[in-house]
């Protein structure tokens, strides 16, 4: 089921994404969700060769597993 959602955007901006919904021939609203779930895909997921190139990395699960039993004991600090 699709859903609406209201977002108010400056001028410069309505501009620049109507002129590339235009050169793909799109609709402003088609153009957004295609380029928001671009985004999300991308910066959000990994592939599986990534995912994999992450899982057999020795140091890194190394390291992790070192801050993760630093953070257990307290040895940590919040930096603002």
């Amino acid at each position: 089921m699709s859903k609406t959602v209201t977002v108010r955007i400056d001028d410069t901006t309505y501009k620049k994404i109507k002129s590339a919904a235009e050169a793909e021939r799109r609709t402003i609203s088609n153009f957004i969700e295609y380029a928001t779930m671009s985004y999300v895909e991308r910066g959000a997921f990994v592939d599986a060769d990534e995912m994999k190139g992450i899982t057999e990395d020795k140091e890194l699960i190394r390291t992790l597993k070192e801050s993760m039993a630093d953070i257990k004991r307290g040895n940590y600090r919040i930096v603002r």
